[in-house]
C-alpha cells in the first residue's frame, strides 16, 4: 500500500470540481415496487431505455434513479416470476411512484442464465452478452468469483487450487480476457496460470460477460472478452443498514464472514464491507496423484498445503444530487495461500510430507503472498442534451512467492549474506497501475446516439527475488473511439466504431545475482538474462454490429477487427517457470496480435418456451503462444524443458446454445450447451489447438420454485446435470481429457424471524463425488482430479432502517 496517501490526496484534488459542477433540467425517479399481497419486491429490475437508466429495488422494494434529462418517459419494471409492467411515468413535485407486479409462471432463461432485465439490455447490444446479479452469485457460490460464473455458457476457468481462478472465454484466457471493476481495468499479475484475481467476490453485485472481441470499448487486451463487475448499488435518502453473508464448505473447511453497512444523509452517503476468510487444503476423491515420472500419496484425500486465508476491505463515499454525481471506491484485498507442496520448485519429491500432513490449515512453504490496494473514482456531468462521464484509478498490486532456498544450477550452496532481498523470496513483483477514462455522450437526433471516449494507462512493475522470469519493465497505453448507435426503426437498430491505440513497453536488463562458468574458460561471470527493450504498437480497430428484434424473436450480427500488443513475458521471458517444471524463453520481435471475429445471435421467447444460440466465427493472424521445444536448459535446474514463445495463424470457431421450457406453473426444464474449435494454420504446431481448449459441454437443468415451501419464502430446488465431452484435441505437452458426468444441487429461499428476513442458500457440488480431471485445470498437467464433493451453504442478513430526516 505505498504510496497510498499521496494518491489518494491526488484524486480528491482532481476531482474536487465535480461537487460544484452544474447540470441543467435534471430529474429524479424513485418508488416502490410490491407484490399483488402489497409485499415489497427485492432486486427487481427497473429500466428506461430511452434514457438509458437502469435500477434494482432494495429489500423494502425502494428504489432510485438519478441524471434523468427528461421528466416523462416509458418505464419497464420486471421481476422473476412476476409479469413485466410497462407504463408511462409523468414526474411531479410529490409525486408517490408505487408499482404493483402480478406472478405468472416462471421463465427458466432467466435462472439459468440471467433475469429479464438482462434479455431487454441484450437486445440493445450486437456483441454477445451474459448479465447475473447478486442472487445469481449467492446460489453459485464456488472458491472465488471466476469460479461462481463459470456456470454461464462460454465461461471457463483456470482453477489454482481451492481459492482462485482465472476466467477463459471461449477458450481464450490470461491477457486476452480483460476484467473491469467500476469501470477500470483490474491490473495485477494475470500473465502466469497460478496467479488468480484479488477481487473479493462478496463485494459485486452485477457482473456482465461479454464474450468475443471487446477492444473498441476497453482496448487492446480484450480481445478475447469482457468481464465486467459494478458495484451500483446507491443507499437510499436518509437510510442506514447492511448485510451479513455467513459461507461455509464442507470441501476445504472453509469458512467466510462479510459485513457490509451503508449510510446516506440526503445528498452525502458512504459504503463499506469487510471480508474474512479462511480455508484448509482440499479434497479430491484420489488418495494419490501421478506427478509426472513420480506418484504422491495423498493424506486423507487432501492436497496438502493448499490451504490460505483472505482479508478484504472495501469502502464507497460520494455526493449526489440534482446536479452532481461523483463517487470514490477505495478497497484492498489481502491474501495468503499455498502451492501444493509437491507440484512445485525444481525438486518435489524431497517434500516433507508428514510435516504438512500435520495439520490441514496451515501454510507453510511454498507459498504465496499477494495484497491489492485500489482506488477508484467516478464522476458524471449532465447537460440537457449530452453527458460526461470521468474515470479514475490508482491500483498497487504487490506479490510475493515464498519458498526455502535451494541452489538451482551454479546458485551457491548457502544464500550470501549480503543480498538485497530476502533469500527465501522465490519471485517477488511490485506493480503501480495509473488509469483514466473520459467518455461523452450525445444524442444527436431521436434515433441516433453519439459516444466518444478515451482510454489512458501506465504500469510500473518492480521485480525482486532469488528466481528470474520476467525483467522490470514500464508500459503505457492511449487509445480514443468512436460509436455511434443509429434506429432504423424501433424493430431494428445499428451500431459502429473505430479505435485507434498506441502502446510502449519497456524492459530492464537484468543479470544474474551469482556468477556461472562460461564455457571453454576458467573464468565465470554473472550472466545476463534480459535485455534493455523498447518497443512500440499501435493500431487501427473497428466493429460493426446490426440487431433485429420483434415481438418474440431477436437477431443480432456482429463484426469486428481487434488487436492486443505483446507483454513482457511474451517479449523477454528467461527463467524457470517452478509452477510447470518448464523454462520459458520470450521473444523480443513478435508482432501484435490481430483478430478478425463474426458473431451471430438469433433468440426466441415465449410464455413457456425459449431458445437461442450463439455461434461466432474467428481469425488470427498471428496467435501468439508458448511452444514447447526438444532443447533443455541445463544452467538453471534439472534439465527442464525448454518453451519458446512464437506465433502463428489461427483458425477458432464454435457458440453457445440454450433451451428452456415450463413444464407446469412452478417446474421448469432448461439446457444450455457451449463448444469450441481452435486450429493452428502455420508455424511448428500447425493442424494442432491451442493450450487450454476447453472441451464441449452442456448443461440439462431443473428447477422447482414455489412461493411457499413449509417455512421457506420464495423457495426454490434446482437440479444440473453436466456433461463434458473428451478432449482428444490437444497440443504437447497436455495430455488427453477424458469426458465426465457430475451432478450439483441447490436450493434455498427466505427464513422470516420476527419480521427479519434470513435468505438461505445450499449446494452440494459434485453430489456422487465423480472422479474427473478439468481440461483447463492448472492442475490437469500433474493429475489432479477435481475437487470432491463439497456442501456450500451462504447465509445472507440483512437490515436497514430509516434516519431522523
Amino acid at each position: 500500500m505505498k504510496h497510498c496517501s499521496k494518491h489518494i490526496t491526488f484524486f480528491l484534488g482532481l476531482n474536487l470540481f465535480c461537487v460544484f459542477a452544474i447540470g441543467q433540467n435534471y430529474y429524479q425517479f424513485k418508488g416502490q415496487v410490491l407484490d399483488e399481497n402489497k409485499s415489497p419486491l427485492k432486486d427487481a429490475a427497473i429500466a428506461i431505455y430511452s434514457l438509458d437508466k437502469f435500477g434494482v429495488t432494495d429489500a423494502q422494494g425502494r428504489f432510485e434513479i438519478f441524471d434523468l434529462s427528461k421528466s416523462s418517459f416509458q418505464v419497464e419494471i420486471s421481476f422473476l416470476g412476476y409479469e413485466s409492467l410497462r407504463q408511462k411515468v409523468t414526474l411531479g413535485d410529490n409525486a408517490q411512484n408505487v408499482f404493483e407486479l402480478k406472478k405468472v409462471s416462471m421463465d427458466l432463461a432467466e435462472v439459468i442464465v440471467q433475469n429479464r432485465y438482462a434479455e431487454n439490455k441484450k437486445k440493445e447490444s450486437s456483441l454477445n452478452v451474459e448479465i447475473v446479479n447478486e442472487e445469481f452469485l449467492k446460489q453459485n457460490l464456488g472458491g472465488s468469483l471466476m469460479k461462481s460464473i463459470e456456470r454461464l455458457p462460454g465461461v471457463s476457468t483456470i482453477d489454482i487450487g481451492s481459492g482462485q481462478s482465472k476466467p477463459v472465454i471461449r477458450g481464450l484466457g490470461f491477457n486476452r480476457v480483460v476484467v473491469v471493476e467500476n469501470n477500470i481495468k483490474h491490473e495485477a499479475q494475470q500473465w502466469g496460470a497460478d496467479h488468480g484475481l484479488e477481487i473479493d467476490q462478496y463485494a459485486i453485485d452485477n457482473v456482465e460477460v461479454i464474450k468475443g472481441p471487446a477492444s473498441l470499448m476497453y482496448g487492446s487486451d480484450a480481445i478475447g472478452g469482457v468481464i465486467d463487475l459494478n458495484n451500483r448499488n446507491l443507499p437510499l435518502k436518509n437510510s442506514f443498514g447492511g448485510q451479513i453473508d455467513l459461507s461455509g464448505k464442507s470441501n476445504n473447511d472453509f469458512l467466510g464472514t462479510s459485513l457490509s453497512l451503508y449510510s446516506r444523509k440526503d445528498q452525502f452517503f458512504v459504503t463499506a464491507r469487510a471480508t474474512i476468510l479462511d480455508y484448509g487444503d482440499f479434497r479430491v476423491p484420489a488418495d494419490s496423484v501421478d506427478i509426472y515420472s513420480f506418484r504422491v500419496p495423498l493424506h486423507k484425500n487432501r492436497i496438502r498445503n493448499s490451504a490460505g486465508r483472505e482479508q478484504n476491505f472495501h469502502s464507497s463515499f460520494g455526493f449526489i444530487n440534482d446536479k452532481v454525481h461523483s463517487r470514490f471506491y477505495l478497497s484492498n484485498v489481502s491474501s495468503k495461500s499455498g502451492f501444493f507442496a509437491n507440484a512445485h520448485g525444481l525438486r518435489p519429491i524431497n517434500v516433507d510430507n508428514d510435516f504438512h500432513d500435520s495439520s490441514n490449515r496451515d501454510i507453510q512453504f511454498p507459498r504465496q503472498e499477494v495484497n491489492h490496494f485500489k482506488v477508484i473514482n467516478k464522476s458524471t456531468i449532465w447537460s440537457n442534451q449530452w453527458r460526461l462521464e470521468f474515470d479514475l484509478g490508482y491500483q498497487n498490486n504487490f506479490r510475493q512467492e515464498w519458498s526455502r532456498y535451494v541452489d538451482h544450477g551454479f546458485m551457491p550452496s548457502l544464500a550470501p549474506e549480503d543480498l538485497a532481498f530476502n533469500p527465501q523470496i522465490e519471485r517477488q513483483f511490485d506493480k503501480e497501475i495509473y488509469s483514466g477514462n473520459a467518455r461523452f455522450f450525445y444524442p444527436i437526433s431521436k434515433r441516433t446516439d453519439l459516444r466518444i471516449g478515451i482510454n489512458a494507462e501506465y504500469q510500473d512493475n518492480d521485480i525482486s527475488g532469488r528466481g528470474f522470469i520476467i525483467p522490470a519493465f514500464d508500459k503505457s497505453n492511449l487509445g480514443g473511439f468512436g460509436f455511434i448507435k443509429h434506429k432504423i426503426s424501433e424493430k431494428s437498430l445499428i451500431q459502429a466504431g473505430l479505435r485507434y491505440d498506441y502502446g510502449n513497453i519497456k524492459t530492464d536488463s537484468y543479470f544474474d545475482w551469482f556468477s556461472s562458468p562460461v564455457e571453454g574458460t576458467d573464468d565465470s561471470l554473472n550472466l545476463q538474462r534480459s535485455l534493455d527493450l523498447d518497443r512500440n504498437f499501435s493500431n487501427f480497430t473497428w466493429s460493426l454490429g446490426y440487431n433485429y428484434n420483434l415481438l418474440k424473436w431477436s437477431y443480432k450480427v456482429n463484426v469486428g477487427k481487434s488487436f492486443r500488443m505483446p507483454i513482457a513475458k511474451e517479449l523477454s521471458a528467461n527463467g524457470v517457470n517452478y509452477h510447470r517444471f518448464s523454462y520459458e524463453v520470450g521473444n523480443a520481435n513478435l508482432s501484435p496480435e490481430i483478430s478478425y471475429q463474426f458473431d451471430a445471435g438469433v433468440d426466441y421467447h415465449s410464455r413457456k418456451f425459449g431458445f437461442g444460440a450463439s455461434p461466432f466465427f474467428n481469425y488470427f493472424t498471428n496467435y501468439i503462444y508458448l511452444n514447447p521445444t526438444p532443447e533443455h536448459d541445463r544452467l538453471y535446474g534439472f534439465g527442464n524443458q525448454i518453451f519458446e514463445y512464437t506465433e502463428s495463424e489461427v483458425l477458432r470457431y464454435g457458440g453457445e446454445i440454450y433451451a428452456h421450457f415450463d413444464a407446469f406453473k412452478f417446474l421448469q426444464f432448461g439446457f444450455t450447451g457451449e463448444y469450441v474449435y481452435a486450429e493452428q494454420l502455420s508455424g511448428e504446431k500447425k493442424g494442432f489447438t491451442l493450450p487450454f481448449s476447453p472441451p464441449a459441454k452442456g448443461i440439462f437443468n431443473s428447477r422447482y420454485q414455489n412461493p411457499q415451501i413449509g417455512f421457506l419464502n420464495d423457495a426454490f430446488l434446482s437440479l444440473d446435470f453436466i456433461i463434458a465431452a473428451a478432449q482428444d484435441n490437444i497440443v504437447p505437452p497436455e495430455v488427453r481429457t477424458d469426458g465426465y458426468q457430475v451432478i450439483n444441487l441447490s436450493l434455498g429461499g427466505d427464513v422470516k424471524v420476527n419480521n427479519q428476513i434470513i435468505d438461505i442458500s445450499i449446494q452440494v457440488q459434485n453430489l456422487l463425488n465423480a472422479r474427473y480431471f478439468n481440461h483447463t485445470s492448472y492442475y490437469r498437467l500433474i493429475n489432479v482430479p477435481e475437487m470432491s464433493r463439497n456442501l456450500v451453504i451462504n447465509i445472507s442478513i440483512p437490515f436497514s432502517m430509516k434516519k431522523e430526516k
